[in-house]
């Protein structure tokens, strides 16, 4: 099981992301959501402030109490061991906030009941398949809970007041799913190493300026560990390219199953890997390095196929600005190091202490 922070935390698939893949396009597209949300956030703050002489300015309240709830867990998310459990709990309370507002104001005697379905469209873009049916089910029950809550009559005089929303929400639900699971599918194949079902250097390029940006708001350092299976051209030469490709699919498992939830892998190209790691010291990077190379050590990939490999980690400094070409730079060289040291190694390079086990 891998560290986090220092402790040991499972890394194993949730009841929400059966498939890891999935959690990491959550965490890709919430980076994207968050700018948007927040003129989201704006756009309904005008509305409510325009409509403040029929429904009360007061409803501003709830709306800034929303956007605290989704700027703490902004700062958090990418740092817990199950983010998708709490992005989940940050989306449903959003719900609950919209829901309590409109029952205050009216329940479905208000046209803002149907602002209930806003919310899906962000459920669909972050989960797939349980996560989507799970908030849409909780969606609807708010629904029914602030309509019949409020005021039961009015609903069974006229039903449209809850159907009409119901109806918004399942749909809004169903379109975006669908132009989500197309989006995924093509951002799939520009992203995805099609042999090892691992993220490729297009999406390393676009996770490291994230980082970047992410770095210079919380300062927290992004530890990189560079992978080198050795002497991998024997293994091809000797058994042929389709063991080679077997040890390729293998070690890539091993590694992300050693990893944590918002940890991310990928293959360079050939036998090179490399892993980004939010959050960690040059000591804890040197140590997961070595849980990796330990991994792969122990397990053989099939008859004759012992594989080892060779780590060269670094990292930015804490409170600095995550520098995604210096670090690189530096865990390259610290690589070289674990080649020519003898291999089958850990070194640490760059302005940080070098770390070396063997």
């Amino acid at each position: 099981m891998p560290i986090a922070d220092g402790r040991r935390v499972s890394s194993t698939n949730s009841w929400l992301f059966p498939d890891g893949v999935d959690r990491e396009r959550m965490l890709d597209m919430d980076l994207r959501l968050q700018p948007v949300r927040r003129y989201a956030f704006g756009v309904l703050g005008v509305a409510l402030i325009a409509c403040g002489p029929w429904l009360g300015w007061w409803t501003v309240f709830p709306l800034a109490v929303a956007s605290i709830v989704f700027k703490v867990a902004d700062r958090h998310i990418h740092s817990t061991p199950r983010p998708e459990f709490a992005m989940f709990a940050a989306w449903a309370m959003s719900q609950v906030i919209i829901a309590s507002s409109v029952a205050l104001t009216g329940g479905p005697r208000v046209a803002t009941l149907s602002w209930l379905a806003i919310p899906i469209v962000t459920l669909t873009s972050r989960f797939s398949g349980r996560g989507v049916t799970l908030g849409v089910t909780f969606s609807l029950g708010l629904l029914a809970l602030v309509a019949f809550g409020v005021d039961a009559a009015a609903v069974v005089a006229d039903p449209s007041k809850v159907l009409a929303p119901a109806a918004l929400i399942i749909s809004v639900a169903m379109l975006s799913g669908a132009l989500m699971e197309s989006d995924v599918e093509h951002r799939n194949d520009a992203v995805i190493d099609e042999l090892t079902g691992m993220l490729n250097r297009k999406a390393l390029v676009v996770r490291a300026a994230e980082l970047t940006q992410q770095s210079e708001v919380t300062g927290k350092p992004v530890g990189v560990i560079v992978c080198d299976l050795d002497g991998f051209k024997a293994i091809n030469d000797t058994h042929g390219h389709v063991a080679g490709d077997a040890v390729l699919r293998d070690v890539g498992y091993r590694i992300r199953k050693e990893l944590r939830a918002f940890d991310l892998v990928y293959r360079l190209g050939g036998e090179e890997f490399l892993v980004l790691l939010p959050g960690a010291e040059i000591d804890h990077t040197a140590a997961i390095a070595e849980q990796l190379r330990e991994a792969i050590e122990r397990e053989s990939a099939g008859p004759g196929l012992d594989v080892t490999a060779s780590f060269g980690v670094s990292g930015s400094p804490d409170g600095a600005t995550f520098d995604y070409g210096t670090v690189f730079a530096d865990a390259d060289r610290a690589l070289y190091e674990a080649k020519s040291g003898g291999r089958n190694r850990v070194c640490g390079a760059g302005p940080l202490a070098p770390v070396v086990s063997a």
